[in-house]
């Protein structure tokens, strides 16, 4: 049975430490969308740090239909914010690699604003003597729904190693209203759902993370190829082991 209160009291223990270590008097950054998981880390940080010590950071891109749910957690929680539109950046980038290349990808374009907008998330916390939060969760990371070098990235992350529906109770231990544990999930820059994209639901996925059960075939099918191939994503940089040691001999 997973205690909500207990790992959210250890999460919060956790990040005093960790800043404690990384990054004494600075604040925590946080990219504030209104969904469940920029939701519980601000709070998170909130409880741990204080409110005057963490950042929201709202970055829409040209117009987002959804940003008055992440005004309303900022205002709820009482941290500082900022908002940055991050459209004309995003514009530019896509812009330079139509010249270059003569097309842009789907892909590319999806790929973009999560990197343009990290990007603002460390030039805020360089600004600002922060460390940047990392708002993945397990779920997520499990299936590669997340983007390398942008909404991946991170200078620590509270919440990387629990499900979807961990999240959402750690949200509820924290008294988050439902409006920001239980919207529906979505990235803010299109209108189809994070599970519509993904071809099933976080409820499926969480119990085969934890359980091993899927009752769906085409969805475990599904889920273990996503898995498969995004293993890199959820693993440090590969990189060349030098043998030092045999360098040095040549010495001797």
């Amino acid at each position: 049975m997973f205690d909500a209160e207990k790992v959210k009291n250890d999460i919060i223990q956790w990040i005093r430490d960790w800043f404690e270590i990384n990054g004494k008097g600075c604040c925590a950054v946080v990219g504030v969308s209104g969904g469940k998981d920029s939701s519980v880390v601000a709070a998170l940080c909130a409880e741990a740090l204080g409110k005057d010590r963490v950042v929201g950071v709202m970055m829409p891109r040209g117009y987002q239909f959804d940003i008055d749910v992440a005004k309303a957690l900022i205002d709820h929680l009482g941290i500082r914010s900022v908002e940055v539109n991050v459209g004309e950046a995003c514009d530019a980038v896509e812009k330079q690699v139509e010249a270059a290349f003569g097309e842009v990808s789907e892909q590319t374009k999806t790929n973009i604003p999560p990197r343009v907008r990290m990007t603002m998330l460390y030039a805020t916390s360089q600004t600002v003597n922060g460390r940047v939060a990392n708002t993945c969760n397990l779920s997520e990371d499990y299936v590669g729904y997340n983007t390398i070098f942008g909404d991946n990235a991170g200078d620590f992350s509270p919440l990387s190693m629990l499900t979807v529906q961990e999240v959402k109770a750690i949200g509820r231990a924290l008294g988050l209203p439902s409006m920001f544990v239980d919207k529906v999930p979505i990235d803010g820059l299109q209108s189809k759902t994070d599970e519509d994209n993904l071809g099933f639901t976080y409820a499926v996925l969480d119990r085969y993370i934890r359980e091993g059960v899927c009752d769906d075939p085409e969805a475990k099918a599904l889920i273990d190829r996503k898995h498969k191939i995004n293993l890199f994503k959820m693993t440090p940089m590969d990189k060349f082991e030098y043998e030092v040691e045999e360098w040095r001999k040549l010495w001797e």
